[in-house]
């Protein structure tokens, strides 16, 4: 049966269970979504059931919006939405996202926005035909977030055809019988650094993140994209991005550079996040003198081609591959994807990173699923000595350096990344300041940490209940404390690097490879006085690493020129900040999962530590483990 005589038979299934009261104006697809349009929203407002017979009926996601024609312009509909609402709900923005009829009011008091048994939100429906959604105002403005959401509503057109085309693509008849599975690894295995695997079978391809290693060789820059089971791009069926991370999502901008125009599968904060450092990547890549991948239009690209998922939400990505995203606990929006091929067939959980622990920012990654079959893992502290100290441990470390730092009048200088290890040191140290353990001192943020945590508090849902409680108090809400300064400019940065008295640096980048955090380095890297802190994972090849170590100078360049830099000041190692698991973590992780896998494959981890956990698994559980190097193909089933 061909594409059109499917979609066909589906929208003869929806007519024939749609109730008569319901009037149907067109049906379409969308990317993995049936669209319904309807003059009378308010009948299936009215059942509710109505969607959900639909969708278990269908066993596809079936989405309901309002037909165009219903709509007023969103100039006309702003100025109506502004008259209605009340003022002591504190409407911040309107958002008109035409691309599912929806209009997204962010307001300070969303209950009063909202109104008894929503009121408000009846009335507007009413009067200009538009769906509302009421969000609360991020306590932190993202300019990030809302340019994505600006360039979206330019590019709607297009984005239309590309759904379209998505769709149809799903919604061809899939393969009468699928008879194997494999796994080819393309990168991140064998080692930390351009995670990028592909699971095919003999009508579908799936590429798995597209990281790039920043502390890599020419010759270990980038994935192995140019086997023949990769090539062309463009037989790729989906991309899916389990986490922003450069190293899992750094190099998905190259793909559409060279031919791939398909769909990519993450969470909203993940698009959002892997923007944001795609975008630094390439303005450090030019500050080095260095030669840049692909380009910024190649990002834009990319965010026009993505489709975005929640946690526990199901979709089609193929005919005949479905995806869920579950929470990873590593950073925002992080993912393990769950993948059911088939009917039944088999089933694959890629964890992509993954912290099983209750941490400040999120809750422990999920380790219960409908089913599986085999779980490709990662194991950067998967070693016989890799045990990470407790949070409170941690948080206890911290305490120490800072003290002595500060009693011998030095400066702490501390390399993170813009996202996940920022925040999670951002709350410590405001703990520890306002309950009186360290001293008062300014805390400087340079990069892109301070947009980084708006992102975070633009996404609230995918934090755990009691942050998300607390970036919505004003008064308690950590990331807005007088603490924080935000260095925006290079002016103030050289002021502080003049400045001598005590203060806490956090800049990026986490492992020394450029940005802001090597002009501190170059100045208060000489005086011993001062103290440079580690608190995340030092891959191999990187300055972080050579540092850590105990290399005492180091190259830099500057446009191209190179720089010495001495490293006489304090080095020390604060663990327990990771957004990875450690061994005892990932093995309680395997032991707890549900269903328990048949095979589970092992990556993204030193040579030795990846070995060591795949041996540990195997003795412990009696599960089948593979540790796969780079290049290598594993048939699944």
């Amino acid at each position: 049966m061909g594409v059109n005589k499917i979609l066909n038979t589906i929208k003869e299934q929806i007519r024939e269970l749609l109730p008569v009261t319901v009037i149907v104006s067109s049906i379409d697809i969308e990317g993995p979504e049936i669209v319904i349009y309807t003059k009378n929203l308010g009948e299936f407002a009215r059942n509710n059931y109505i969607v959900r017979k639909l969708a278990q009926s269908l066993k596809k996601r079936v989405v309901i919006r309002p037909d165009p024609s219903e709509l007023l312009e969103p100039k006309e509909a702003r100025l109506k939405i502004e008259q209605i609402m009340p003022e002591e709900a504190e409407v911040s923005d309107i958002l008109f996202v035409e691309e599912n009829g929806e209009v997204i009011i962010e307001a300070g008091a969303p209950g009063i926005a909202i109104g008894r048994r929503g009121a408000i939100l009846s009335r507007i429906k009413q009067s200009c035909g538009w769906a509302p959604k009421v969000v609360r105002t991020p306590p932190i403005p993202s300019k990030t977030v809302k340019e994505i959401r600006q360039y979206l509503q330019e590019v709607k057109v297009e984005r239309k055809k590309f759904l379209r085309r998505v769709g149809k693509s799903i919604y061809a008849e899939p393969n009468k019988k699928m008879e194997w599975l494999r796994l080819t690894c393309l990168g991140g295995f064998h080692e930390v650094g351009r995670s990028c695997l592909l699971l095919s079978t003999e009508g579908t391809k799936v590429l798995v993140d597209c990281g790039v290693n920043v502390g890599g060789h020419e010759d270990s820059v980038s994935p192995y994209l140019g086997l023949p089971e990769v090539l062309p791009l463009e037989t790729l069926d989906a991309v899916v991005v389990t986490h922003a991370h450069l190293d899992h999502s750094g190099l998905v901008p190259l793909l559409f550079k060279y031919g791939y125009n398909g769909p990519v599968f993450c969470t909203a904060p993940t698009r959002d996040l892997m923007s944001l450092l795609q975008l630094d990547y390439l303005k450090v890549a030019v500050g080095e003198g260095k030669k840049t991948p692909y380009e910024s239009s190649h990002i834009r690209k990319q965010v026009q081609h993505t489709i975005t998922l929640s946690y526990g939400e199901t979709t089609d990505i193929s005919p005949e591959v479905r995806l869920t995203f579950q929470n990873a606990g590593h950073i925002l929006g992080s993912s393990i994807a769950h993948f059911h091929f088939g009917e039944g067939f088999h089933n694959v959980a890629v964890t992509g990173d993954i912290k099983f622990e209750n941490t400040y920012l999120f809750n422990p990654a999920t380790r219960r699923f409908p089913r599986l079959e085999t779980l490709i893992t990662e194991s950067t502290y998967g070693g016989k000595m890799d045990f990470q100290p407790p949070r409170k441990a941690a948080a206890k470390e911290l305490k120490d350096i800072v003290n002595r730092t500060v009693e011998r009048g030095g400066k702490v200088l501390v390399p993170v990344f813009a996202v996940g290890r920022s925040q999670e040191v951002m709350m410590t140290l405001e703990k520890l300041m306002r309950n009186g353990e360290i001293p008062t001192v300014p805390v400087y943020l340079d990069g892109m940490i301070m947009e980084a945590t708006a992102i975070h508090t633009a996404y609230p849902d995918f934090l755990n209940d009691r942050l998300r409680n607390m970036i919505f108090q004003r008064r308690s809400n950590p990331f807005l404390s007088e603490i924080f300064e935000h260095v925006s400019a290079r002016t103030r940065r050289n002021e502080i690097m003049d400045d001598p008295d005590s203060c806490i640096v956090l800049a990026t980048s986490g492992m020394l490879n450029g940005g802001p955090v090597m002009e501190y380095l170059k100045v208060w890297g000489p005086e011993r006085s001062n103290t440079l802190v580690f608190v995340g994972y030092q891959a191999s090849g990187t300055k972080g690493h050579g540092i850590q170590q105990g290399k005492r100078e180091i190259t830099i360049y500057e446009k191209g020129k190179p720089m010495k830099i001495m490293i006489n000041l304090n080095i020390e190692v604060c663990d327990g900040f990771s957004g990875h698991s450690d061994r005892r973590q990932l093995l309680s992780y395997v032991a707890t999962l549900e269903p328990r896998p048949e095979k589970i494959i092992i990556g993204h981890g030193e040579t030795s530590k990846s070995i060591d956990f795949g041996a540990t698994i195997k003795r412990k559980y009696s599960i089948e483990s593979i540790v796969p190097k780079n290049l290598e193909t594993v048939r699944l089933s």
